[in-house]
């Protein structure tokens, strides 16, 4: 199937009314979560998951999808009014678009903000359509290239986990301990249960996933009471001639810029959204408007953060593997329903994989109809006091972990992994390599396994395979490159110039920090 009648099938399938009810539900609660500071698209994607055991595979995701790209948003319309971005991706958003809105522009910098999200979820959605007939070429590879593939993306996570690689390798090893749980794929005997037969199957995605993020957002909203800032004024709606003229150029960057970087695992939306900024602010004839409410800094941003978001699904559906950690919660969802993203859920159900890639084109344009009439109505849910707030949302986390399996056990694994979750935030320790191991753990273990089976226990078999070999060597740069680089900047920075020769040598020694920086 070419990618065209695959995509016909898909709006045929997603034109449905009741799908398309859920993309328009999807949308709503996606823009009410990027309004929430505290609670972000993991959160919501995993409150969310036990929905899809009632409502089946394709309405669940296609509304966890648009969660996804309208909570993107959602987290613009604080940013901008608020100064509050309800996503760390809406930071660079916030710099130039609070000053637009304290300067009675507020309206102009959303409606901007709407149209480059729109125009960077189209991009990303062409780019995810013309990229999906390359998933049936990934069938040619072996369990060797697929143990080297997801040691990459795993890899990646915790190489793009800042200065904090040792801490993300040690989150990784406790994703991995969590996915060892249960009956071993091979031998078929319990390890690390305890004796527990409900840990027979494993400790529960759901539920760890909840409470990682979920619960522990919420914690920390409580903590630190981020609701409840005054409101600057909208102003007039309608952008200036001038400002869609400005706009155009940053928009079309911010789309290249977005999509590109997002085929990477584990590529923040925060760096995305900056380095839009940063090249924005470097071609614009106005750099000294940036800061101070530039429309190319919120036109440039807003892009690519959208076509970013639409990008992370290609590597999951391409090749099976997750590349952020809301990604990781949609893999969850496709597996609990026994559907394997990647090469094969193409060949097994073309049907499901064009809806949900159809229903990215759907989703966008609901969100640039809906977003700016009900601006005040999203701004109205910052009046709940959080309390009350709190108190809904833990509710519904634990009805969702026990409806999953009705397993009491699995809220006292929602609590404690909130706890967990908590713990390590304020330890500043990223939570994403603890997700994507538990998802691609089972997937390394299975494949080196298989791969060890076929090569009767030659380790050796990675290295007869080109592809597994130059996977294997990306992985392992992807985690030591990174640290040797930021520990050899500052030493080149810091070595000393030889003095110049027309300097006098017998200059006084300097006596206060002003005469030595003079």
């Amino acid at each position: 199937m070419d990618a065209f009648s695959g995509l016909l099938l898909g709006f045929e399938e997603v034109l449905q009314p009741a799908n398309l009810a859920f993309a328009l539900v999807g949308c709503v609660l996606g823009m009410v979560v990027g309004i929430l500071p505290g609670f972000g698209p993991p959160a919501a994607t995993a409150l969310l998951l036990p929905v899809t055991f009632v409502i089946g595979p394709i309405p669940g995701i296609i509304m966890m999808a648009a969660i996804l790209y309208g909570s993107m948003y959602g987290g613009t319309i604080t940013a901008v009014l608020l100064n509050v971005p309800g996503e760390p991706s809406s930071v660079a958003t916030a710099l130039d678009g609070y000053q637009m809105a304290r300067q009675g522009r507020g309206g102009p910098a959303l409606v901007i903000a709407a149209v480059g999200s729109f125009v960077g979820g189209l991009f990303g959605t062409l780019g995810m359509v013309f990229a999906a007939p390359l998933a049936l070429k990934a069938l040619a590879l072996g369990p060797r290239e697929y143990f080297a593939l997801g040691l990459l993306g795993l890899a990646l996570v915790v190489g793009l986990a800042g200065r904090h690689v040792v801490k993300g390798l040690a989150c990784a090893v406790i994703g991995l301990s969590i996915g060892l749980v249960g009956l071993d794929p091979v031998l078929g005997t319990p390890r690390f249960t305890g004796g527990l037969p409900e840990l027979f199957d494993g400790i529960d995605l759901v539920a760890v996933i909840m409470g990682l993020f979920g619960l522990s957002e919420m914690l920390v909203g409580l903590e630190e009471r981020m609701i409840g800032r005054g409101v600057t004024r909208l102003g007039r709606i309608a952008p200036t001639r001038e400002d869609w003229r400005r706009s155009v150029g940053p928009m079309a960057r911010g789309s290249v810029i977005g999509f590109f970087m997002g085929l990477l695992p584990g590529s923040p939306g925060t760096a995305t959204a900056f380095t839009s900024y940063v090249v924005e602010k470097r071609l614009s004839k106005h750099r000294d408007q940036f800061g101070k409410g530039a429309v190319e800094g919120v036109a440039g941003p807003e892009t690519a953060n959208n076509a970013l978001g639409i990008a992370t699904m290609v590597p999951m559906f391409t090749l099976g593997i997750p590349s952020s950690v809301t990604m990781a919660i949609m893999m969850g969802a496709f597996v609990v329903h026994g559907l394997v993203p990647g090469p094969l859920l193409f060949r097994d159900h073309p049907d499901i994989a064009w809806a949900i890639i159809a229903s990215l084109f759907v989703g966008n344009v609901l969100l640039l109809l809906m977003n700016v009439p009900l601006i005040r109505v999203w701004l109205a849910i910052l009046r709940i006091p959080y309390g009350i707030l709190f108190g809904l949302v833990v509710g519904l986390m634990l009805l969702g972990a026990y409806v999953v399996t009705q397993a009491p056990v699995n809220i006292l694994v929602l609590l404690g992994a909130g706890v967990l979750g908590y713990i390590l935030r304020k330890l500043d320790v990223p939570l994403a390599p603890i997700a994507l191991t538990m998802v691609l753990g089972p997937m390394l273990e299975e494949n080196l396994v298989r791969a060890l089976l076929l090569a009767d226990g030659d380790v050796t078999t990675f290295a007869r395979s080109p592809l597994a070999l130059v996977l294997l060597i990306a992985a392992l740069c992807a985690v030591v490159l990174p640290p040797v680089v930021r520990a050899a900047g500052p030493a080149r920075r810091t070595v000393p110039t030889s003095p110049r020769p027309t300097e006098t040598p017998q200059s006084p020694e300097p006596t206060s920090l002003a005469d030595t920086k003079s």
